[in-house]
């Protein structure tokens, strides 16, 4: 088995400092994050920004300024955007956000933008416009369905076919286990794959996918801990964790 590719997600639409001091907020913080990461052996970073008041924010602007500092730091490092509304954005925020920036690539969720299905098409026509590549997020075997049934109407642009498979976003204490792939992993169309997993079972959801094929999506936004349940140090202690856990599934 050839080592999956690894992206880190440091810091999520959500957490804060108060859920874990080294959590990055700032840009700078995001930028020495993935310094840290990309040497634990993180290949990309799934990237959030805040607000002045720590907010999740989808703001062009700034995002423009992230991307431009980690550009700087982490040259050989991919970048992806998210398009994530955390209950802030709506389908029209998203795809102006999606418009103005014109980012290389951008996670995607299905389910959040059959909020507004009438503007579906102009989403994905606008990613391809723009060679943006797209990550579609599924949560559960119904996202997987809507997804190939908007691939079939065209709605969905070949080319589009990437997806990070989640769990236990909405699973109780939002903790998910390894049985929890089986599912998604069936009902999901052709494409290539990634998993990020909420809770303390995170790495080891992540070395079940790795097994199956599927790439890796690690860190603070999804898990703080370690699977004995004491915190990490870090993101990128969890990356690095991660890494030597596959070089033993590996040999």
């Amino acid at each position: 088995m050839t080592r999956p590719f690894i992206m880190v997600a440091p810091n999520g639409a959500r957490r804060g400092k108060a859920d874990h001091p080294a959590l990055p907020v700032t840009i700078p913080e995001t930028v020495e994050t993935a310094r840290a990461c990309r040497a634990a052996g993180a290949d990309a970073l799934h990237l959030h920004i805040r607000d002045d008041d720590g907010a999740h924010s989808l703001d062009p602007g700034r995002y423009g300024e992230a991307l431009a500092e980690l550009s700087r730091a982490v040259p050989d490092m991919r970048v992806q955007v998210t398009t994530e509304s955390a209950g802030i954005f709506d389908v029209p925020q998203q795809l102006d956000c999606l418009t103005r920036l014109k980012p290389r690539w951008a996670s995607v969720s299905v389910r959040e933008i059959a909020r507004d299905p009438a503007l579906a098409p102009r989403v994905y026509a606008t990613c391809a416009d723009n060679g943006t590549e797209v990550q579609h997020i599924l949560y559960d075997p119904e996202d997987a369905a809507l997804l190939a049934r908007w691939q079939a109407a065209g709605i969905v642009r070949p080319g589009q076919e990437s997806m990070i498979l989640v769990l236990g976003r909405y699973a109780t204490g939002q903790k998910a286990t390894p049985d929890d792939l089986a599912p998604l992993l069936a009902a999901k169309p052709d494409g290539r794959w990634m998993l990020c997993a909420f809770g303390p079972a995170e790495h080891a959801c992540l070395l079940a996918a790795a097994r199956q094929g599927g790439d890796l999506r690690v860190g603070f936004e999804n898990n703080l801990h370690r699977a004995d349940g004491t915190p990490l140090r870090d993101n990128a202690e969890s990356v690095a964790l991660l890494v030597d856990q596959l070089k033993g599934t590996m040999e």
